[in-house]
């Protein structure tokens, strides 16, 4: 018998105990029964077991006593409360002290073996997700690029590549789809480099109006233009002897391409308004979306450039092309939401990855952030579900504004509204049948009658 099907039952009345012992051995279960909470509290102290049924009114100890006298320093079992006789406010209590669900007595025995199967379910989903921290954790110390998850092939050949790139000051082209992350590949070289000491400084080429991009790249001195009251330093400068990072370098206008050209060969800048030249000692990584050689066969790009520009290409696939990076990303980006937003979500559904690994990602992985930020934001389990991935399911995409599309900032509204909404279609489809919204929703019976009466 397996680790995993260790079971402890916990219930004051014998035949209850034995009727539960004899059900869960038949279904390959390893079980041992405790009267009451401090007797099974002695036993879990001695064997932890990982699964638990525990009756919720018990002499001595009850079920709630015994949630609160777990251990913390061990892993969590994974508890399933049972009561003839609880309340919804009894049943909130159990799940606020760590219950994994409730079920009232009487129940079926099919009921008590898909609780039971659901919970180890859940145990594999946990451990699968500390091996993909585990994974990440690797990947990422193993002398790779902080922050950037590369499990695929193409994406590891990509970062081999780049770290030997990082070693030199040649110019680098990063080339990509939109959200495919060319910015953290440019400060992973930076970080890399003999520069990592030195200011890493980004900017967006088509955020700047075309009459400031001079300024804005070479700086000023005084009286150079109406309101030049002093000297300024431009983005050269500031990056002296560090990297400068022109995002979308195909927005550039071709006047300042031919500006921009010299200094990359000549190693020198000239302020706006100034008659003398400064040496410049700056690394220049650029990046774009677009396709560059049309952009030069159709003029709007300088072929000179372009090559003293692509004296390396790094290309970043799309995320449709290394989909086996999606669920340490999910890993990744749930992390950094439950530590931003305060959140507990443990980690994604097996069904809610199969929605996340059929998609395309035309947003690529600032999309499929955007995505699970969304849906940690509406969850009710400590695990995403494809009920969270409605916006997906849809088609809505999910570079949709949150507030665009729930009309509010505020977290609590919007968790509100979509828990709202999401009661109401699964109360619709199984024809006001609540215990069948439940399982729909995927939580407790109790827990649906709690937002029914808070939101109906």
């Amino acid at each position: 018998m397996t680790e995993q099907k260790r079971l402890l039952i916990i219930d004051d009345e014998e035949n209850m105990r034995h009727m539960l012992s004899v059900v869960t051995s038949k279904a390959g279960y390893q079980v041992t029964m405790a009267e009451n909470g401090e007797q099974a509290l002695a036993i879990q102290k001695k064997a932890p077991f990982p699964f638990i049924l525990c009756d919720l009114k018990m002499p001595k100890m009850d079920g709630l006593q015994f949630l609160k006298a777990l251990p913390e320093d061990t892993v969590k079992p994974i508890v399933i409360m049972m009561s003839a006789y609880a309340t919804i406010d009894d049943a909130v209590e159990a799940m606020k002290n760590g219950a994994y669900d409730f079920i009232t007595k009487p129940f079926k025995t099919a009921e008590i073996l898909l609780v039971l199967e659901k919970a180890c379910n859940h145990q594999e989903l946990q451990k699968e997700n500390l091996r993909l921290k585990a994974r990440v954790r690797e990947l990422q110390g193993s002398g790779k690029f902080e922050h950037i998850i590369a499990h695929s092939e193409n994406m590891r050949t990509l970062l081999h590549l780049t770290e030997k790139v990082a070693r030199y000051d040649t110019t680098v082209l990063i080339t990509g789809e939109s959200g495919t992350g060319k910015e953290l590949i440019a400060k992973g070289i930076h970080r890399k480099s003999q520069r990592n000491n030195r200011p890493f400084i980004a900017v967006h080429c088509g955020s700047i109006p075309a009459n400031l991009l001079e300024s804005e790249f070479f700086g000023y001195v005084k009286g150079a233009f109406t309101g030049a009251d002093t000297d300024r330093k431009g983005l050269f400068e500031e990056a002296e002897s560090g990297t400068l990072f022109l995002d979308e370098i195909g927005e550039l206008p071709l006047g300042l391409q031919v500006k921009l050209l010299r200094v990359l060969q000549e190693q020198e800048i000239r302020p706006v308004g100034s008659v003398k030249t400064k040496s410049t000692n700056v690394r220049v990584i650029t990046a774009t979306a677009k396709d560059m050689e049309r952009e030069v066969e159709e003029g709007r790009f300088r072929e000179d450039l372009f090559y003293r520009l692509n004296v390396l290409t790094l290309h970043l696939p799309p995320l449709r092309e290394r989909k086996e990076d999606i669920p340490h990303l999910c890993t990744h980006f749930l992390t950094m939401l439950n530590k931003k937003m305060n959140l507990s979500i443990e980690s994604v559904s097996q069904e809610a990855m199969g929605v996340l690994l059929s998609r395309d990602w035309r947003g690529n992985i600032r999309e499929l952030k955007n995505c699970l930020e969304r849906a940690a934001i509406v969850a009710e389990d400590k695990k995403i579900l494809p009920a969270d991935l409605s916006g997906l399911q849809s088609g809505t995409s999910c570079n949709t504004d949150i507030n665009e599309m729930l009309g509010t900032f505020s977290l609590k509204q919007a968790k509100k509204i979509v828990e709202k909404k999401l009661i109401s279609r699964a109360l619709k489809t199984s024809k006001g049948n609540k215990s069948m919204a439940a399982r729909l929703l995927e939580i407790s019976y109790p827990s649906l009658l709690a937002k029914i009466k808070e939101y109906m």
